[in-house]
């Protein structure tokens, strides 16, 4: 991984940095030393080098299974439960919904009765496994999915023995509702650590059995991660990436820029930016503080919001997730007419102009005074996928913690909840 911040240099000087730097060290030491808030939830910290091979085995083994019993695999979740695992699958594996042999559907990350009333049409007589994740079991998007699909569907179609092999919770271990539910119907259970937050579980059988369903190397994942967590010993900006990304965004945001846009020429990669969202706003937007995480894929977004980006209010910044490696390339044929005005690119591939296309964006926005920064790997791998998850995820914690904030909570989420089940009738 590299992070190239040289559009930086006029917007943050050296003497900040070097202060932020002390500032820190002291937030890692707390990480480190479990003394931050909430620190029961830093289960994440060292999640990568302490998972075990025979965790991943089973997993392996599981998802092979589904594989191939079942041509249809419903993963039903939301927030971190669902997004990290459809980031990997849009990342490594695009178009695998529609096109594996054993096609992957994301249900109960939202109420809308027309997506899942279509998600149940087309699931008709197909043979079908579900993965329901959730840690209480009783939130309200994935719960309602659940038992809707459930009724509907498996119970007409499966006997009570059957439907042992084809409902999988991922859940807390003895406790909540799943927990009891997978008591009283004998299904399978993976359990997710206690102190391991929903946006922090990607790399546990929340994230790793989707993608191993998906045929991804779930194994080089944990890898790519914890090749990351160890280069995270040390506070040196020098040498921790993750560190001195936390500690520039931070920068930029006491110097009045409020909203990051990740942003990507790469258009499978939407995903893993809407992930990415969900860890900072969910981590971050405490006690009247946070950056605003907004997401574009360029360069259709340039032809959206590119105008308000070179020349509206200052209060923007912006970070590219780039890859290194060509993945594909369309080459331009010449035309003698030449109406379309095009040959001066003719014998060049789609991907250098994309490439051409991502650098005169970052000249122009620099120019235009927003502070811009590009996170590049070497190429679309599971590793590599591994290394930019722990590396967002160590980020933000360190992010939080310079804030003031605990990166760990989620408070203000429970009241959208209140409001809804009191209307409800809930009692």
């Amino acid at each position: 991984m590299r992070l190239d911040t040289k559009y930086l240099d006029t917007f943050i000087s050296r003497s900040e940095l070097r202060m932020i730097e002390e500032e820190a060290k002291e937030a890692h030491l707390s990480l480190e030393n479990g003394t931050c808030p909430s620190a029961d939830f830093l289960g994440w910290l060292h999640l990568p080098s302490s998972t075990k091979d025979a965790e991943l085995k089973r997993i392996e083994r599981i998802a092979k299974e589904i594989r191939k019993t079942s041509s249809v695999f419903i993963v039903i979740g939301i927030g971190g439960s669902y997004l990290g695992s459809r980031a990997a699958l849009e990342f490594l594996s695009p178009g695998y919904a529609e096109d594996g042999p054993c096609k992957i559907y994301f249900a109960g990350n939202s109420i809308d009765p027309l997506y899942l009333s279509n998600l149940i049409n087309k699931i008709k007589d197909k043979d079908i496994t579900v993965n329901v994740i959730s840690k209480s079991g009783t939130t309200i998007e994935p719960a309602t999915a659940f038992r809707i699909i459930r009724d509907k569907v498996l119970k007409k179609r499966y006997s009570s023995q059957e439907l042992k092999k084809r409902i999988i919770f991922t859940t807390t271990k003895g406790k909540g509702a799943l927990s009891n539910m997978a008591k009283r119907g004998g299904y399978r259970c993976f359990y997710i650590p206690e102190d391991v937050g929903g946006r922090f579980s990607v790399l546990t059988p929340v994230g790793l059995l989707p993608m191993a369903v998906a045929g991804i190397d779930i194994k080089a994942v944990i890898k790519g991660a914890a090749s990351i967590e160890a280069k995270s010993k040390t506070p040196s900006l020098e040498t921790n990436l993750s560190y001195r990304y936390a500690c520039l965004r931070n920068l930029l945001y006491r110097n009045g820029k409020k909203i990051e846009i990740a942003c990507s020429f790469h258009t499978d990669l939407h995903y893993l930016l809407e992930w990415w969202k969900q860890l900072f706003a969910e981590s971050e937007g405490k006690d009247g503080k946070g950056l605003f995480p907004a997401t574009a894929i360029f360069s259709t977004d340039l032809h959206a919001n590119g105008q308000l980006i070179q020349q509206g209010e200052r209060n923007i910044f912006e970070t590219f997730l780039c890859i290194k490696k060509k993945e594909a390339d369309l080459k331009l044929g010449h035309d003698k007419d030449n109406i379309d005005k095009l040959n001066y690119i003719s014998g060049k591939g789609l991907d250098l102009i994309n490439k051409m296309a991502y650098k005169g964006t970052v000249l122009a926005h620099k120019d235009g005074n927003v502070p811009n920064m590009s996170i590049t790997i070497d190429e679309r791998s599971a590793f590599c996928l591994g290394e930019l998850i722990y590396f967002f995820q160590r980020a933000v914690a360190l992010s939080g913690l310079l804030l003031g904030i605990n990166p760990f909570d989620q408070p203000g989420v429970q009241a959208y909840k209140d409001n809804m089940f009191r209307l409800l009738g809930r009692k």
